[in-house]
């Protein structure tokens, strides 16, 4: 029996690919723009097939001139920072910065990430290589897990 037969086999791996759809649609809106700490992080969320734009804050601004350029980029800004204390305190300030604007902040990704990572991972430049790993432990490829209807 293949382990993603089992029951409750590779449910981190389910978990994480449910939530991941759900973040690659509103990626997709033209409104929306995702935030993660450095370039590693984004090309780990575009090997994961997320199309949409996506800035990173480490990119040679200061954190209020990022914020300004997302209040100029988006009405939806999806904030996926690391799940360390340096990550948590970006998004802190980012939710300052932002909430007075009245932009729609997103912090929900980040913190259901948190949970389906159960502390295995802090850094989202890790996502790539963690959800590989679980797809090959059952069998398959995140490609194909990535592409598979739900």
């Amino acid at each position: 029996m293949r382990a993603r037969d089992r029951p409750n086999a590779g449910e981190p791996l389910e978990e994480f690919l449910r939530l991941w759809r759900d973040l690659r649609a509103e990626s997709d809106d033209p409104g929306t723009v995702l935030v993660v700490e450095g370039e590693r992080d984004r090309r780990a969320l575009r090997r994961l097939e997320v199309r949409g734009r996506i800035a990173v804050v480490h990119g040679g601004r200061t954190l209020g001139g990022t914020a300004q350029q997302l209040l100029g980029a988006g009405r939806r800004v999806i904030v996926l920072t690391d799940w360390d204390a340096e990550g948590g305190h970006l998004a802190h300030r980012l939710k300052e910065f932002l909430e007075a604007d009245r932009t729609d902040l997103d912090l929900e990704y980040r913190r259901r990430l948190a949970r389906i990572l159960r502390g295995e991972l802090v850094h989202v430049e890790g996502l790539y290589g963690w959800a590989r790993r679980l797809a090959e432990k059952s069998g398959d490829s995140i490609e194909e897990r990535l592409a598979a209807p739900v």
